[in-house]
C-alpha cells in the first residue's frame, strides 16, 4: 500500500524505515489539514498524529481522493471525526498501548523536577553557583496523591506513586480492582482533590473530561497542590490554572500537553518570535515545568508504534480483522 505519512520528524523516518517491509511510505513534514490533505493524492492511507486535523472537511477530500485508511500513530483519537470516516467507509485504526510506563514514568520525571528543582540545580552548577538557596523540596514519601483515570498509563502511575510509599487516591468512571486490591483507594472527585498533594491527569480527552480541570475544580484543591498534566491539554483551562499560579492556590504545574500545542510542539522555534502569550505567560512563573509532549518518546514505545502501525495497514491490505480498529 501507499502510505501518506503526515507530521513526520526525524524520528518517524528513522523507526518507520527500520520496520517497513512491504509498504510504500511517502513522508511530509507538513501536518494535516484542509490545506495540506492533497498530498494524499494517490495514497490507499494516511498515517497520522495528534496534533493533525482530521475533520469532516479533511475526510471527505480525503474519500475523494480514494484513501481508505487512516493510521493513527497514537492512541488518542480526538482529532478525527469518527462519525464522518465511518459515513464514509474509511476505517480508522490506531496504537493504544505503545508504552503506558513512559508516560507514567515521565509523569514522575516532571514532579521529581518540580519538587526537587534539578533543572535549576543543574543550571546553577554549570555557571559555578553551588548554592542551595530556594531549592527545597519535599519528601514524596507519605504524601497523597490523586490520579484522574486509571487506564493503562494511568494504573502504571499508581504502582509507581505506591511503590514511592505515597497514598493513592483515584477517580474514574469504574473502580479497577487490581488496583483497589494494591491499596489504591477509589473515591469521588471533589474527595480526591481536596485531600491530594499532587493531583495527575491519565483521562482521554471527551466532551465530559474537556476543562475537567477549571475554575470550580481549582477551588477544591489543597491549597498550595501541585498539577501534572501528561493527558491531553484540553483537560486544564489554562486560562483558570494561570489564575492560580498568580494567587499561588496552585503551587506547581507541570504540563507536557498544552491546549494550543499544535502550533508549537513537536517543532523548533528557537529563532522566532512565540505569537502565544498564554504560553509564555505560563513560562514565567518560577513553579512551572512544560514539556513538549515527549511523555512516549522512548525507544520502547516508538518501536511499539511503528510494528503497531504497520501490522494495522498490512491487516487491511490483506482483508484481517483489525485489531486496534476505532
Amino acid at each position: 500500500m501507499k502510505i501518506a505519512f503526515f507530521s513526520t520528524q526525524s524520528y518517524d523516518r528513522e523507526f518507520f524505515n527500520r520496520y517497513n517491509r512491504d509498504h510504500e511510505i511517502v513522508y511530509y513534514e507538513a501536518p494535516l489539514n484542509e490545506q495540506t490533505v492533497n498530498l494524499a493524492t494517490g495514497a490507499d492511507a494516511i498515517c497520522a498524529f495528534v496534533n493533525d486535523v482530521i475533520n469532516e472537511e479533511v475526510i471527505i477530500q480525503l474519500a475523494s481522493l480514494g484513501v481508505k485508511l487512516i493510521a493513527m500513530r497514537c492512541a488518542g483519537y480526538n482529532n478525527v471525526n469518527v462519525a464522518c470516516a465511518r459515513r464514509l467507509n474509511i476505517k480508522i485504526v490506531r496504537v493504544p498501548a505503545y508504552s503506558p510506563h513512559a508516560v507514567a514514568e515521565h509523569a514522575l520525571a516532571l514532579i521529581l523536577t518540580l519538587n526537587r528543582k534539578t533543572h535549576k540545580a543543574y543550571n546553577r552548577v554549570r555557571e559555578g553557583n553551588f548554592s542551595l538557596d530556594r531549592l527545597t523540596g519535599f519528601d514524596l514519601y507519605g504524601k497523597t496523591v490523586g490520579v484522574i483515570g486509571t487506564g493503562k498509563i494511568g494504573y502504571c502511575f499508581c504502582e509507581i506513586m505506591r511503590g514511592l510509599g505515597c497514598k493513592v487516591l483515584a477517580f474514574d468512571l469504574i473502580a479497577n480492582k487490581e488496583l483497589e486490591g494494591k491499596g489504591v483507594e477509589f473515591v469521588p472527585l471533589m474527595d480526591l482533590l481536596e485531600h491530594a498533594d499532587i493531583v495527575s491527569l491519565h483521562c482521554p480527552l471527551t466532551e465530559q473530561t474537556r476543562h475537567i480541570i477549571n475554575p470550580e475544580t481549582l477551588a477544591m484543591m489543597k491549597s498550595g497542590a501541585m498539577l501534572i498534566n501528561t493527558s491531553r491539554g484540553a483537560l486544564i483551562d489554562t486560562l483558570a490554572v494561570i489564575e492560580a499560579l498568580r494567587s499561588s492556590r496552585l503551587g506547581y504545574l507541570g504540563l507536557d500537553v498544552y491546549e494550543q500545542e499544535e502550533k508549537l510542539f513537536f517543532y523548533n522555534h528557537n529563532e522566532e518570535i512565540i505569537q502565544d502569550d498564554v504560553i509564555m505567560r505560563l513560562m514565567s512563573f518560577p513553579n512551572v515545568l512544560i514539556t513538549s509532549h515527549q511523555g512516549f518518546f522512548t525507544d520502547e514505545a516508538l518501536t511499539q508504534i511503528a510494528n503497531t502501525t504497520i501490522q494495522s495497514i498490512s491487516d487491511f491490505e490483506k482483508g484481517r480483522p483489525l485489531d486496534n480498529e476505532i
